[in-house]
Parts: C-alpha cells; sequence; structure tokens
C-alpha cells in the first residue's frame, strides 16, 4: 500500500490535519461555533464552481472565497451578536445557490469533477497541497503556542478578553481565516459534505474526556490520527469512499468512549 504516492501524499496530509482540526475544532465549540466550518465547506463549492468556470486553479480559487467568506461571517457575527446563527444561515443557502448558478453557467464542469469535492477523494490530494498542509500546520501550532492564554479567555469570554485589551477582533478573524483556508484544502480528502466532522467529532470527543485546555487538544491529536490514518487505509483495502470511511471512525470513537465515559459515571 505504501508503495503508492498517491497514498503516502493523503497519510501526510493526515497527519498535518491532526495537528491543526484539534486546536480549531476546540476553539469552534467553545465558541458555539461548531456549524461554521459546515458553513464554509458549502460556501467552498462556489470556488470549486468558479475554478471551473474561469478555468483556474482550483485549490486557489477555492482559498480564496473561502477567505473572503470567512471575513465576511465574522463580520455579520459581530454585526448580529445576538443572532449568530443568522449569519450562518444566510451565507450557507447564499453559498449554495451562487455555487449552482456557476456551474450551470460552467462548460467544463463535470458529474465527476463535483463528485469529487462533495465526497472527497485521496487520489486529489497533491504534493503542492501537502506542502500547503504541512506548512498550514507549523503555522497554527506555534500561533496555540504563542496565544494559548488569549485562546483561552477569547474561548469562554470574548467580553472579558477584549476589556482586558487583548485583540479579539484581530484574533477572531485570524481564526476565521485559518479555519477557511484549512477546510479548502481538506475538501480533496474528505469532502464539502463532510469536512466538518473532521473538524467537529474529534474535538467534541477530545472535550468530553479532558481536564484541561491543553489535554483537550492533545487527545485530539491522537483521536485524528487514529481516525485519518485509520479511515485512509481500511478504504484502501475495502474500496470505500475516504471521506466517509474517516467519519464513521471518529463517529465509532466518539459512541465508544461515550459508553465508557457513562459506565465510569454510573
Amino acid at each position: 500500500m505504501l508503495q503508492y504516492q498517491f497514498i503516502q501524499r493523503a497519510l501526510i496530509a493526515g497527519v498535518a490535519l491532526s495537528f491543526i482540526t484539534p486546536i480549531l475544532g476546540l476553539l469552534l465549540i467553545l465558541r458555539r461555533q461548531s456549524l461554521l466550518s459546515d458553513t464554509l465547506s458549502h460556501v467552498s463549492l462556489v470556488g470549486v464552481a468558479l475554478g471551473l468556470l474561469l478555468k483556474f486553479n482550483l485549490t486557489v480559487s477555492t482559498i480564496i472565497v473561502v477567505v473572503i467568506a470567512s471575513m465576511l461571517l465574522e463580520s455579520m457575527r459581530r454585526m448580529y451578536r445576538n443572532f449568530s446563527e443568522v449569519s450562518i444561515a444566510v451565507m450557507m443557502s447564499g453559498g449554495m445557490a451562487l455555487a449552482l448558478v456557476l456551474l450551470s453557467l460552467s462548460t467544463s464542469a463535470s458529474s465527476v469533477q463535483i463528485d469529487k469535492y462533495l465526497f472527497g477523494t485521496i487520489l486529489l490530494i497533491t504534493q503542492q497541497e501537502v506542502y500547503l498542509l504541512i506548512g498550514l500546520a507549523v503555522i497554527v501550532v506555534i500561533l496555540y503556542a504563542i496565544y494559548h492564554r488569549i485562546l483561552y479567555v477569547m474561548s469562554f469570554n470574548e467580553d472579558t478578553a477584549h476589556t482586558s485589551g487583548l485583540p479579539v477582533q484581530f484574533i477572531s478573524m485570524a481564526i476565521s481565516v485559518i479555519n477557511g483556508i484549512v477546510i479548502s484544502l481538506m475538501m480533496p480528502i474528505v469532502g464539502a459534505l463532510l469536512v466538518s466532522a473532521l473538524v467537529v467529532i474529534p474535538a467534541a470527543t477530545s472535550i468530553s474526556i479532558s481536564k484541561s485546555f491543553n489535554q483537550a487538544i492533545g487527545i485530539g491529536i491522537v483521536i485524528n490520527l487514529i481516525g485519518i490514518i485509520g479511515g485512509i487505509i481500511s478504504s484502501f483495502y475495502f474500496d470505500t469512499p475516504p471521506g466517509a470511511t474517516i467519519t464513521l471512525f471518529f463517529i465509532v470513537i466518539f459512541v465508544v468512549t461515550s459508553l465508557i465515559k457513562n459506565q465510569f459515571t454510573d
């Protein structure tokens, strides 16, 4: 199996993602923005459709569109501070509508290309995307190491962080933008329909069994490594969709962890 280059790229990309998604997932859950990843994954289809329409690099077009959408979402979240779900609903429905319109105008779009981005396939992972993921993982880990105390305060109470003089708006925008870039690069692995599962489920599992902020991230990294590597290997041998297989691995881990925790609690 390891003699195939696309498997090597997928595994390396999976390891890189394992150091990114636990941090982002934990922050999104604690800030009650779990649906943000799902929204951006829908909006990312606009980038795919735009790339097909303009015959432009799909990865670049997707990253550009999702970064802009991330910034708009953060701005709308502040505008509708007491009704943050409004921005998510507007962006998700608007993104899907625009993607469908652009796809209908594109002559180069095919059902095969769209399916690859909807459901994911390890064959889409290029060496360039692997390098981008590795670089992004290094950046995210370094930023977390520097700003982890600020992120901890912001996750539980933004008002307290703001009154303490912390750069809340800048960090919130940075989190949204990084999350958008990660989702753009994750689409070839799990697909737009399942990308939020990769961000939210492992983080939710780690939160349920951890006793501290850092411990939750550490456990999340382990869960991601098990789920992604196990999913890729299983999909190769059983010829199943890699994105769906990885998601099922995470769900099984979540269910087993919850049952064990309830057993010990009782």
